[in-house]
């Protein structure tokens, strides 16, 4: 068996351009996968990142009062301002009441500067 030279280098040269082949081949079906995969990062990024806003939304969200409460709140608000209301009339009462006891004071020294008044006239005379 002699091993012709032009041979060996035929099947070498058909061996180097079916790997070269393959290697092309898969350089083109690996483009796709490459953009494919940046995009797959791209996404989990934003993942990751719309994680943490979830999280500290959650985290927010646990310190603001539920339904119930809000509505005892709402209750008690409007209890307190049915007892202000009441408050204020029964103030408001008293008030008037002070006024009409005050008139005749008020009267009296509406009198009383009236007649300083005459007396500082007659003197300056």
């Amino acid at each position: 068996m002699s091993f012709d030279l032009a041979v060996v280098t035929s099947v070498v040269a058909l061996l180097l351009s079916s790997v070269n082949l393959f290697a092309a081949v898969k350089t083109m079906m690996s483009a796709g996968e490459k953009k494919l995969d940046e995009r797959v990062t791209k996404a989990e990024s934003k993942l990751v990142e719309h994680d943490r806003r979830i999280q500290t939304l959650e985290n927010e969200v646990k310190h603001l009062p539920d339904r119930d409460t809000t509505h005892r709140i709402e209750m008690t608000m409007t209890q307190i301002m049915g007892r202000l209301d009441a408050q204020d009339a029964a103030l408001a009462g008293r008030f008037s009441a002070m006024d009409e006891r005050l008139k005749p004071i008020q009267a009296i020294g509406e009198r009383l500067q009236d007649v300083l008044i005459e007396q500082a006239r007659s003197n300056a005379a």
